[in-house]
């Protein structure tokens, strides 16, 4: 099983995921300025530490866990977008993401990568 490490760039905000499945790399407009290599998962398998002040971004207008948006969330010192969560947690299984492009590049390989289309057809595209 592949644990998912990383943290922003000045070290302020690191984060683990117990299980990945996969990266997901999507074309909205938001990810694909961010440049995030997602990797989702439940509330419950990730950890995210912060050391320092965190920059978040609602983003309603987006699809996300159940419709209720997306809040991006950022290290407040060096700038760089380390997770996302749901704006309203819905459900039994409410799930959130974290940067996979963060990790260290051998880990990224080792985990399989799709492609999702936020920005038309909200589905994979592979």
């Amino acid at each position: 099983m592949t644990i998912l490490t990383g943290g922003c760039l000045c070290g302020a905000v690191t984060f683990t995921h117990a299980a990945p499945k996969k990266l997901v790399r999507c074309n909205c407009a938001a990810c694909r300025r961010y440049g995030a290599l997602w990797a989702h998962g439940p509330l419950d398998a990730i950890r995210i530490r912060a050391n320092g002040p965190l920059i978040r971004y609602t983003r309603a207008d987006l699809d996300g866990p159940e419709d209720g948006g997306l809040v991006f969330v950022s290290c407040a010192t060096c700038g760089v977008t380390t997770h996302w969560e749901p704006a309203t947690p819905q459900g039994d299984a409410p799930y959130m993401a974290v940067n996979g492009a963060l990790a260290e590049p051998d880990v990224q390989a080792a985990l399989p990568l799709r492609h999702f289309d936020g920005a038309d057809s909200w589905s994979f595209t592979d």
